[in-house]
């Protein structure tokens, strides 16, 4: 692995853009679940659920920790790093959609397919930050555990609340 090609001064600004691109995305989804808060308390979920007060403070640090990892693999050089920072951005708009899906529209089977589409791309993006940086690869591993667990979460959710988020279909639970 090269060594960063920017000095670091010249880094600041392609920080800002990975934290400002990050927090953006977060706000889009979080503007559904806030806005959502009311119908979350009505839903049936599992005793081993975070209370509702813990996302915030969790998918905080999880989009601080995924803006310092896209930095860390765009210092390499952006043009070399595109595919990679390609997948980090395609993971960031299955991320904001599947608060939209299972928060803003309460469709419990799309936002578990999301879910699911969201954990592998998380997982391709983290292959495509090793190859860049095994330190960016790394800070992307407590995103993948939370979806993972979100995910879970989301499926059980779903299936006790089959009329405020659709049948879950051919499942049998």
């Amino acid at each position: 692995m090269s060594a960063p090609r920017q000095a670091p001064p010249r880094n600041l600004p392609l920080l800002a853009g990975c934290l400002a691109v990050t927090f953006a995305c977060a706000a889009i989804g979080a503007r559904a679940s806030i806005e959502a808060a009311q119908f979350y308390q009505q839903l049936a979920r599992p005793a081993w659920a975070p209370p509702p007060w813990l996302f915030g403070p969790v998918w905080s640090v999880l989009y601080l920790l995924m803006a310092l990892a896209a930095w860390r693999v765009g210092r390499h050089g952006v043009r070399r790093a595109a595919p990679a920072l390609l997948l980090y951005a395609g993971q960031l708009v299955l991320n904001a959609l599947w608060s939209w899906l299972f928060f803003g529209w309460h469709r419990g089977a799309l936002a578990c397919a999301c879910i699911v589409a969201l954990w592998l791309a998380i997982a391709a993006t983290m292959r495509q930050f090793g190859r860049h940086e095994r330190l960016a690869a790394l800070l992307l591993w407590p995103y993948l555990g939370w979806v993972a667990f979100a995910g879970l979460l989301c499926l059980d959710i779903w299936r006790r609340n089959p009329a405020l988020l659709g049948a879950p279909g051919g499942f049998i639970f």
